[in-house]
């Protein structure tokens, strides 16, 4: 029997997840193996999060430019692919360097402890993991515990030649040379419709977006969806909705595709390059699971059991692996959570309820918990208000009024948190105390006497708190356009009566809501 290398937990892939875990790992003392093929930060760093929302933010600042110069008579502000992409590297570049420089510093002070191998790893047995270095080095080691974290691969239309240069997934699309005259982004999700978002910014691409829905991000309230669809055909996006793709392919070094339609329309466009954002899939080839005894859900579409753990009682899997939320913030937690669970004996499962997530469109899109549509889908009685930033000092003071914030609650006097909307400026730093409240369980009443910064964005959560309670500074009775409350239940959403429309209501029923 071969003398092995012994580590208490081996981790398979570099992304968030898996570094995370060993991080984790090593504040409990432990022995950890961390093995990455490719690059450290996967594609949370590169071809995905970091690399497309710098993108994303260099494409706002050039359009608000736009925006206030054009508007005074003067010509628009260019600035060249070159110099956007040399942000996106500069970006790229500092993250990089934090992890390596962490990962060789921590090995140097933790010799005993942490271990860093770049190779494929793949599973001998259970406990047995096999490691291709390249160049025909190899070596095997024993792993008491092994998580797997090797993330996701965009997934590509079958019978398409994907050649990452003129038919592109998120891989190709951040390594063009210039801006594409023209370009049709193939799905009308989150990722589809950033990018559509960017390259529209930029103004320098005609972007085509295809869409099997009727309307674009259909998992969204129509209220979000079509503030952003809006914004998008403004800057010049087609929106192909309710469309059918039948083909796709290069025609003389160009993008030829073909749509149909329910009504019997066949349409036939030309375009320099295309983007494929159609989802993502697992990245498990050559991990060798069978050997191990791990197997896939019924449909293919992830590994694991429950709370990161699979069907083999020494072997966790998180991030993508998981197939629950593809998210960075996500899979950090994941990954922490599963060597909780290895050496702290944690038993406390990992809640997905209160997730904060943010879309980077045009206005940026931030949520947490349920939506009116998954509340009406599950049968819930809610109350809900909202609030327009036309009423929000900050949002005036910076000349950004589109968007709002739209709170969820329970339909009684406790009126606990189910969810939260924003679209606007500042969305993704307004959400993190109506996400607090949802994981305690405490009332929305809580922030209601709260002393928000003034002024600020978040001053709106709290005018909406006020309008759940009847004690809003602007009444929802007047300002009917921009500040809405209303309770839903079997589907019929009516508004919620105010002291103003029932002036002989007493003020110690101010929570007894009743439906007018």
């Amino acid at each position: 029997m071969k003398d092995l290398e012994k580590y208490d937990l081996c981790i398979i892939g570099a992304g968030p997840a898996g570094y995370a875990a060993a991080m984790r790992a090593v504040d409990f003392g432990k022995r950890v193996l961390l093995i990455e093929k490719d690059k450290i930060g996967g594609a949370g760093l590169y071809n995905g999060a970091l690399s497309s929302k710098t993108l994303w933010e260099v494409s706002q600042k050039v359009k608000s430019i736009n925006e206030t110069i054009v508007s005074v008579g003067r010509s628009r502000f260019e600035i060249s692919w070159e110099e956007v992409q040399k942000t996106v590297k500069e970006a790229l570049f500092e993250r990089k360097i934090q992890y390596s420089s962490h990962i060789k510093l921590l090995e140097n002070r933790t010799k005993k402890l942490f271990h860093y191998e770049k190779g494929i790893g793949s599973f001998i047995d259970n406990t047995t993991i096999f490691i291709d270095k390249g160049n025909g080095k190899t070596k095997e080691i024993h792993a008491d515990y092994t998580i797997i974290a090797t993330g996701s691969k965009p997934r590509k239309l079958p019978n398409t030649d994907v050649d990452e240069k003129i038919i592109m997934t998120s891989n190709g699309i951040d390594h063009i040379h210039d801006y594409p005259k023209s370009l049709v982004i193939v799905g009308a999700g989150v990722i589809g419709c950033e990018y559509a978002t960017i390259f529209s910014n930029f103004g320098k691409t005609k972007v085509y977006l295809i869409d099997r829905a009727d309307h674009i991000l259909p998992f969204e309230d129509e209220d979000i969806s079509s503030m952003v669809e809006g914004n998008l055909e403004k800057h010049g996006v087609t929106i192909h909705h309710s469309s059918k793709l039948e083909r796709l392919e290069v025609v003389d070094g160009e993008v030829e595709y073909e749509l149909s339609y329910e009504d019997g329309r066949r349409e036939v466009i030309r375009v320099e390059k295309a983007l494929l954002s159609i989802g993502r899939e697992l990245n498990v080839s050559g991990l060798n699971m069978g050997n191990a005894g791990v197997k896939m859900s019924q449909r293919g579409r992830h590994i694991g059991d429950v709370d990161t753990k699979t069907n083999v009682s020494n072997i966790f899997a998180v991030g993508d692996a998981t197939g629950k939320i593809a998210l960075v913030n996500m899979g950090e937690l994941e990954g922490r959570q599963a060597v909780e669970k290895i050496f702290g004996k944690k038993t406390t499962p990992l809640s997905y309820d209160n997730i904060s997530t943010i879309m980077f469109l045009e206005p940026e899109v931030a949520s947490v918990g349920l939506n009116e549509k998954q509340c009406a889908e599950r049968g819930l009685e809610v109350k809900v208000v909202k609030i327009n930033f036309s009423c929000i000092a900050r949002a005036i003071a910076m000349r950004k009024t589109q968007g709002f914030f739209k709170i969820i609650v329970t339909n009684d006097n406790e009126m606990k948190v189910l969810g939260m909307r924003a679209i606007g400026e500042h969305a993704s730093s307004a959400i993190q105390a109506v996400a607090l409240l949802i994981k305690t369980g405490e009332s929305i009443k809580l922030l209601a006497n709260l002393v928000h910064p003034h002024p600020s964005i978040i001053e709106g959560i709290q005018e909406c708190v006020r309008m759940l309670m009847n004690e809003s500074v602007f009444k929802s009775s007047i300002f009917k356009d921009d500040l809405k409350a209303y309770s839903c239940v079997s589907g019929v959403c009516t508004p919620l009566q105010s002291l103003i429309s029932n002036p002989d209501s007493e003020v110690e029923n101010t929570f007894d809501f009743t439906e007018s």
